[in-house]
């Protein structure tokens, strides 16, 4: 019994910090052996381009939700034409917001100079929907029309001028220029989105006594609609995912447009957007029970 507990003492207790202390030394022998390593020089320098990337994609991100809260004010701003006498003056103020996002826009295209645009996609791509929601809304308050992804990219060109120098001291190099590209995955997703912004916008001008735009809006959603229809699902995933909403926005402007033209002579005026929220919220309703 006794010759038994002093075996296992002698192994538990006197040979255990033995084998510590050598395989401390072991490990490290290999820690220092190891740094010296070039397997080890090319995993520091994977672990700095890994850890730069991965800086490089939250500032973006960051940069995308600033772009994305300053275009859904400018959006908020822009429904104020059906309310306002002054419409040109809205627009004015729009056009403010606008320079306001495409200074962050700019931010972008200087994170993104000398890098592969499709490794960071995915961290602004919601920003620059949000941006091409809100310029092409912007656009068609004023002209009527959609924006083309040429004129978009016309206005994301900007001039990087030379460092500061002291006085007297011609600047150094010459202005670069930079430019950022939307997309045209994220210029369809800008417009898809654009559809449900026109759709209250209709709703709130007939509440206005505004009976013109409702038929306008509904002709230009209808192109809208014919051109993704086009695209079926040939295009990106995404893009045939908001079809359906495209649908639903322009179903309900149709239906708006259809009671304007048989039951407006018996409602009021004053009644009307109250009616047509209604049949939105019914809608709404049967869609979800579908």
């Amino acid at each position: 019994m006794s010759s038994s507990v002093i075996s296992l003492s002698l192994s538990s207790g006197e040979g255990y910090p033995r084998r510590m202390k050598t395989s401390q030394k072991a490990d490290d022998r290999d820690t220092g052996a190891n740094l010296t390593s070039p397997v080890m020089a090319a995993f520091k320098v994977f672990q700095q381009e890994l850890d730069t990337k991965h800086d490089k994609h939250e500032r973006l991100v960051k940069l995308s939700r600033d772009i994305t809260i300053e275009s859904k004010r400018t959006i908020f701003l822009l429904h104020r034409v059906t309310s306002v006498p002054d419409v040109e003056e809205v627009l004015t103020e729009a056009d403010l917001k606008l320079d306001g996002v495409r200074l962050n826009i700019r931010m972008i295209a200087e994170e993104l100079r000398g890098e592969d645009l499709n490794q960071f996609h995915r961290a602004f791509t919601p920003g620059i929907q949000e941006y091409v929601e809100a310029v092409s809304f912007h656009h068609f308050i004023r002209h009527r029309t959609l924006i083309s992804l040429e004129e978009i990219n016309t206005k994301l060109v900007f001039i990087k001028e030379p460092e500061d120098t002291p006085e007297g001291q011609q600047p150094m190099g010459t202005p670069q220029v930079l430019t950022f590209q939307v997309t045209p995955t994220d210029y369809l997703l800008g417009v898809a989105d654009l559809t449900g912004e026109l759709m209250r916008m209709c709703i709130s001008s007939v509440g206005n006594g505004d009976m013109d735009t409702p038929f306008q809006v509904s002709m230009f959603l209808r192109q809208i609609h014919d051109g993704f229809s086009y695209i079926g699902n040939t295009g990106p995933y995404e893009v045939s995912k908001k079809l359906h909403t495209l649908r639903q926005s322009l179903s309900k402007v149709e239906d708006a447009c259809y009671t304007l033209k048989v039951r407006g002579s018996e409602i009021p005026k004053h009644m009307l957007a109250d009616v047509f929220s209604s049949r939105t919220a019914m809608m709404d309703q049967d869609e979800g029970v579908a």
